[in-house]
């Protein structure tokens, strides 16, 4: 098909501190728990996932294993640099 590869680019596994907004803010992102979906119960099930996560916490840091990541990358071999 004129493709020239593949060309693979491993990102290593990696370590992301996160505080207990970041984690809030992750479980609201997903479309299963999105904001709207709690209705007029968003302002009680915030107070007790905030306060869940304070006291697992202890004031410190989440930290999440994030997996490897590997890229297979393709490259046109028509020579016009794309």
């Amino acid at each position: 098909a004129g493709f020239i590869g593949p060309e693979r680019v491993t990102i290593p596994q990696w370590t992301v501190d996160r505080s207990v907004d970041d984690v809030a803010a992750s479980i609201y992102s997903l479309s299963s728990s999105a904001p709207h979906l709690f209705g007029k119960q968003l302002s009680a099930f915030d107070v007790e996932l905030r306060g869940l996560l304070n006291a697992t916490s202890n004031g410190r840091d989440f930290s999440e294993q994030m997996s490897t990541v590997a890229l297979d990358i393709w490259r046109s071999g028509a020579g016009d640099g794309c």
